[in-house]
């Protein structure tokens, strides 16, 4: 970026959020919109809806969520080609043994457990993103 340049919205990377906590999605949304472009989702339905029309830079993807999980979502979007390159980290409260292993066995770009600390979030979502 050049000096002294200020960086728009449209420069921004744009990270999609999905959960169905609503804390969760306003906590995620302040971490991270002063640098990021954010999208709000509160359930994995929609966020295949949204995907069939938008391809996000990221995905932070909760686990639980009623109806359609997150592991059920992120098969849906790497059996895409449209998606299937977009990276997916997992965020969720889970730490049982079980859903760990189940979620990366999907190959998640990530899978990081709630409350996750600001800066622990941005250096995951930098690894990821450049």
């Amino acid at each position: 970026m050049d000096v002294g340049r200020q960086q728009t919205t449209a420069d921004r990377k744009h990270i999609l959020i999905v959960d169905d906590d609503p804390v969760a999605l306003k906590t995620l949304r302040y971490y991270l919109q002063e640098n990021y472009k954010v999208t709000l989702i509160s359930s994995g339905k929609s966020a295949v809806d949204f995907l069939a029309k938008y391809t996000p830079d990221l995905i932070l993807l909760d686990y639980l969520m009623p109806v359609h999980n997150g592991a059920a979502v992120l098969k849906e979007i790497q059996s895409k080609v449209e998606t299937k390159n977009i990276p997916v980290f997992f965020l969720t409260g889970q730490t049982d043994a079980d859903t760990i292993s189940e979620c990366l066995a999907l190959h998640p770009a990530g899978y990081l457990v709630k409350p996750v600390a600001k800066a622990a979030l941005l250096a995951k979502m930098e690894e990821v993103l450049g």
